[in-house]
């Protein structure tokens, strides 16, 4: 079975899925500002897309009731998959998590060098994986030296790390989430 894929409108606009309609509104229009393509500093049309459309969602009651149930839905089989993964075979499943940290980050090194870190957010968001479990497995890799924060404060792998993915033959395939609504267990 394939994943929903459903955007998290209530990260895009920061707000909490507790938000009121006056505070959803209120962080649109700063948000909206900041990403607005006519702004020379900080514009980026894509950001500002999923922004207008993550604020029409929550913003109609309607559409929010609807948007509200499938995100619920969607959560619960994230967690209830992952739980059933770690359960079966915890310390697999974190070398699995560990090693998809290290493969997407030695991607982001080789594509840009000089500018190699990853946010916490998107390093979630691009596997799957709740930010109470990255939590451990970035401080994991710290303290094993194979990742370190760069400059701009995202996560960026190190030598160290590089030389842990070469071992293992490269990053295996292009990184995706590690857990999928509805994905089969393998027995």
């Amino acid at each position: 079975m394939t994943a929903i894929q459903l955007p998290d409108h209530y990260e895009i606009l920061q707000v909490s899925p507790r938000a009121d309609r006056e505070t959803i509104e209120r962080v649109f229009r700063h948000l909206a500002k900041r990403y607005h393509p006519d702004n020379r500093d900080s514009g980026n049309t894509d950001a500002f897309s999923r922004l207008v459309e993550a604020n029409r969602v929550l913003s109609d009651p309607e559409e929010r009731a609807r948007y509200d149930v499938l995100y619920e839905q969607v959560k619960a089989a994230q967690w209830r998959i992952f739980d059933q993964e770690t359960t079966r075979s915890e310390i697999a499943a974190d070398s699995r998590i560990r090693n998809a940290i290290l493969a997407l980050l030695y991607v982001a090194r080789r594509n840009d060098c000089m500018n190699p870190g990853v946010g916490a957010l998107e390093l979630e968001r691009t596997l799957g994986c709740p930010e109470s479990l990255m939590e451990f497995h970035v401080w994991y890799l710290r303290e094993h030296g194979l990742i370190k924060r760069d400059e701009s404060g995202g996560l960026a792998i190190t030598a160290a790390g590089v030389d842990r993915v070469l071992e293992r033959g490269g990053p295996e395939k292009p990184v995706t989430h590690l857990i999928s609504a509805g994905e089969q267990m393998e027995s």
